[in-house]
C-alpha cells in the first residue's frame, strides 16, 4: 500500500469503503489546507523527504481492513463502571486513563503471544491549520523509528482566533518507557496544542494466537455427555460410554498435534449409511452445485461413501490444503462467541460422536453426520470458506449483543442458508444439507411436511434482518434466507460486519495463524483459565 499526496481529495465515505491498495488523501492535510477527514489503517513506516509530498510504504493487507470510524463514535454509553470515559469538544468520548488492575486482564500492548505484534500506543493530537503541519509532525516518526499503524483525522472546532484545527488519532507501535517513544511523545506533546495519550480500550477475550483456541475448546456448554432424558441413547449404557470415550479424545486435542483416529463400530456405520442413502437422491436435487462439486472431491481424496465414516483428520487436512480452513475436536457445544471465535481461524469446532442407532434419521444435536455431511464439504468451497471466516473475523472482541447477532446471522446462512441457481432455490447450508426432511421442505415447489401444510417464508438474503430474526432449534425453521448466489452471501456479510461498531479491526495473518488488530485493547471480560 503506498500513502500520498495528491490534488483529489477523498472523504472519510470514500476512504472507509475503498477496495484499493493505493490510499490517496487530501493533499490539503497533507499541507496544511482543509478538507474532510482521512483515515489509514495498516502497519505504516515513514520514510520522509524533505519536500512537500509524503510517501509512506506499508505491507500490503486486503481491502476489507478499510472499514469503519473507531468505536470514539461509534460506542452509545461507554461509563460501565469499569472504565471513565469524558466527552472531547462535546463530541468525542475519550477513554480516560486510569491505574491498571491486577487482575487476568491481557494486554496485547506488551505480548507473549506467538507470532504477535510489538506494543502499541494510541494518541490523539490536535493541530492548528497551517502549511505543511502534518508533515512536521509525521517526520519524527521517520527520525525516531516508529511504525505507524492508524491515523484518523477528523476536524475539530476553530480556536478563539477563527483558526482551523484537526484532531488527529493515531497507533503506533511501541510503548511508553521505551526510548524512542518517550522522545517522540516529548515531541508531539510540543507541536500539538492539545495532546493525550489514550488508555486501552477493554474489551471481551478474544484468541490472539490459534494456541489461544485451546483455552475456549473444551468449555463445552453440556461437557458432550449430558444427555437430555429424552435422547434416544440417554437409557443405553454403552452408547454413553462411547460418548465418553469420544469426548475424552476431544478435550485431550490440543492445536499442534493430529486429530485422533477414531474406530468406528459396525453399528456406527450402519447409522451412517442409514443417513447417506436418505440424503444422496436429495443432495442431487436440491444441494447448490458448489456443494455437490466439494462432494465429489470428497469421496476422491477423504473416504465419503455410504460405508465409511470419514476420518476428521483426512477431512481437515483437505480442507487445509483447499481453502486453509480445518476442522477441530470438541467434545460438545460451545457457546456463540467461543464458537465464532473459532472461524477467526478458519478452525471448525466439529462433534466426532454419531446418533443413536435406534434413531438414524433424526438427532438432537449435531452429530459427525452433520458436521461431515452438511459443514465439511461448503468449506472446501472459496467463497463459503471466506463468508466463515468474515463471521468469525466480526465477533473478536464483540459485544455481547453484537455476538448474538452474528450467530443469528451464521444460523440463517451456514446452517440453513439458500441460493438461488438456475431459477430454482438451492440449499448451502448444514442444517439443511444433512435433513432429508427440512431439506425438501425448503426446497421443493411443495414444501412437504411444514405444520399444518403452511409453507415456509422465503425472505432476500439481508445480514441486517437476519441479525434480529429469532429461529426455533426442534422444528423446521419459518423463515429462510435467499442469496442470489455465495458471492453475494459473502459480499452482504462483509458489508454488514463492516459496519457494525467494532472496537477493533481485525485480520487473520495465515502464515503464523495470528489475529492482527489496529489498535491496542486489553482482553479484560471473560478471561479464560490459562
Amino acid at each position: 500500500m503506498i500513502l500520498t499526496t495528491s490534488a483529489k481529495s477523498f472523504g472519510m465515505h470514500s476512504i472507509l469503503r475503498s477496495s484499493v491498495r493505493r490510499i490517496t488523501c487530501s493533499s490539503k492535510l497533507m499541507s496544511g489546507g482543509g478538507g474532510g477527514g482521512v483515515m489509514v489503517s495498516s502497519p505504516i513506516k515513514f520514510r520522509l523527504p524533505a519536500a512537500a509530498a509524503v510517501v509512506a510504504s506499508a505491507q500490503s493487507i486486503p481491502p476489507a481492513s478499510f472499514s469503519q470510524a473507531s468505536f470514539f463514535s461509534t460506542a452509545p454509553d461507554l461509563n460501565d463502571g469499569n472504565q471513565k470515559w469524558a466527552m472531547y469538544h462535546d463530541k468525542i468520548p475519550i477513554l480516560v486513563e486510569q491505574p491498571r488492575p491486577s487482575v487476568t486482564a491481557q494486554s496485547d500492548s506488551a505480548s507473549s503471544i506467538p507470532g504477535s505484534e510489538a506494543p502499541r500506543t494510541s494518541v490523539l493530537m490536535e493541530l492548528t491549520d497551517s502549511v505543511g503541519i502534518l508533515h512536521d509532525v509525521l517526520k519524527y516518526f521517520w527520525k525516531y523509528d516508529v511504525n505507524v499503524s492508524r491515523i484518523e483525522s477528523r476536524p475539530a472546532m476553530p480556536d478563539e482566533l477563527g483558526r482551523r484545527r484537526f484532531d488527529f488519532f493515531v497507533d503506533f507501535e511501541g510503548g511508553v518507557g521505551e526510548t524512542n517513544v518517550d522522545a517522540l511523545l516529548v515531541v508531539l506533546r510540543e507541536k500539538s496544542q492539545q495532546f493525550l495519550i489514550l488508555d486501552e480500550k477493554e474489551v471481551q477475550w478474544f484468541p490472539r494466537h490459534i494456541s489461544e483456541l485451546d483455552l475456549i475448546a473444551n468449555r463445552t456448554l453440556d461437557a458432550g455427555l449430558d444427555l437430555e432424558s429424552d435422547h434416544p441413547g440417554f437409557n443405553d449404557p454403552i452408547y454413553r460410554s462411547r460418548r465418553s470415550e469420544l469426548a475424552r479424545m476431544a478435550k485431550e486435542h490440543t492445536y499442534d498435534r493430529p486429530i485422533s483416529i477414531i474406530d468406528y463400530t459396525k453399528e456406527e456405520v450402519d447409522t451412517w449409511t442409514a443417513v447417506w442413502d436418505k440424503m444422496e437422491g436429495l443432495w442431487d436435487l436440491y444441494a447448490c452445485k458448489e456443494y455437490k462439486t466439494s462432494m465429489q472431491l470428497m469421496k476422491e481424496h477423504c473416504g465419503y461413501s455410504r460405508d465409511n465414516i470419514p476420518q476428521q483428520r483426512d477431512t481437515s487436512d483437505f480442507l487445509k490444503k483447499t481453502t486453509n480452513f480445518q476442522m477441530r475436536p470438541v467434545a460438545g457445544l460451545l457457546s456463540s462467541r467461543d464458537f465464532l471465535n473459532g472461524l477467526a481461524f478458519r478452525v471448525f469446532f466439529s462433534t466426532q460422536y454419531i446418533r443413536h442407532h435406534s434413531k438414524p434419521l433424526y438427532t438432537p444435536e449435531p452429530d459427525i453426520c452433520h458436521e461431515l455431511l452438511g459443514h465439511a464439504p461448503m468449506f472446501a468451497d472459496r467463497d463459503f470458506a471466506d463468508f466463515s471466516q468474515e463471521i468469525g473475523l466480526a465477533s473478536l472482541g464483540a459485544s455481547d449483543e453484537d455476538v448474538q447477532k452474528l450467530a443469528r446471522c451464521y444460523w440463517h446462512s451456514v446452517e440453513f442458508g439458500l441460493c438461488r441457481e438456475g431459477g430454482k432455490n438451492k440449499a448451502y447450508g448444514a442444517g439443511l444439507l444433512s435433513s432429508f426432511g427440512e431439506l425438501e421442505y425448503a426446497c421443493s415447489d411443495d414444501h412437504p411436511g411444514g405444520e399444518g401444510g403452511k409453507p415456509p417464508e422465503i425472505k432476500e438474503w439481508d445480514p441486517a434482518l437476519a441479525a434480529h430474526q429469532e429461529f426455533p432449534i426442534t422444528t423446521y425453521q419459518p423463515v429462510y434466507f435467499l442469496a442470489e448466489s455465495l458471492q453475494d452471501a459473502k459480499g452482504k456479510m462483509r458489508r454488514y460486519c463492516e459496519d457494525l461498531p467494532r472496537p477493533f479491526f481485525a485480520q487473520h495473518n495465515a502464515q503464523n495463524d495470528t489475529v492482527h488488530i489496529d489498535r491496542p485493547v486489553r482482553r479484560a471480560v471473560g478471561c479464560p483459565d490459562a
